[in-house]
């Protein structure tokens, strides 16, 4: 499989609901999030901000919706929510899902999300069910819009640049049939033992105009 790198990062909102989440995080890096738009089919909404490098961060939140309960990210991120919330997980996007399909055997789910300029932003996204299962584990989207509508277009000068993951590398390693470093580019990995809450992205940790900045 090549043309891995990373997409994006996802945090759900806490009891504090979506708006409130992201003026926090956003207050932590000096940046604003912006309104994302509504996931439709998975019963999700979320606030978005782009990052140096191609990437961006995604707070996102599961709304009154049957797709909440019903489609595989709505249910994770509800999850999240009521444990409080935090990081969900880490996104590896693919120049070609096919390979992901048939390794992990079973199709890509298709993703859309309507902005709010009414732009309808497509893509086919596969692995949230793993992830579900097993924190530690990424999971794959590959994009349909054309990549000037991408959500780190427009950039920032805040750059990722570690990541702290509770886990085993190698289980990631055999998930992804790359060494995990492949598709981090230049972002440093601590690998941490799994504590009470699990496996999982624990922290990110970002150089923004104030310094470096820990997000847990």
């Amino acid at each position: 499989m090549f043309g891995m790198r990373l997409d994006h990062l996802s945090y759900a909102a806490g009891p504090e609901g979506l708006a409130a989440c992201a003026q926090r995080l956003g207050a932590n890096l000096g940046a604003g999030f912006t309104d994302g738009g509504i996931h439709p089919s998975f019963g999700t909404r979320n606030f978005v901000l782009a990052l140096a490098g191609g990437c961006y961060i995604e707070v996102v939140e599961a709304l009154d919706h049957p797709a909440a309960d019903t489609a595989p990210f709505g249910r994770a991120v509800r999850s999240r929510t009521l444990a409080g919330g935090g990081w969900l997980g880490w996104v590896i996007q693919v120049d070609d899902i096919a390979p992901v399909e048939a390794r992990l055997g079973r199709a890509a789910a298709q993703g859309h999300r309507r902005r709010p300029d009414g732009f309808n932003l497509r893509w086919k996204q596969i692995g949230i069910k793993d992830v579900e299962a097993n924190p530690q584990l990424p999971f794959f989207v590959m994009w349909e819009s054309d990549t000037s509508e991408h959500p780190a277009v427009g950039g920032s000068g805040i750059a990722l640049s570690r990541l702290e993951l509770a886990g085993d590398p190698q289980a990631v390693d055999d998930y992804l049939g790359h060494p995990a470093h492949q598709p981090l580019d230049e972002i440093a990995v601590d690998w941490l033992a799994p504590g009470d809450d699990g496996a999982g992205l624990i922290a990110a940790w970002f150089e923004t105009a104030a310094g470096s900045v820990r997000i847990d």
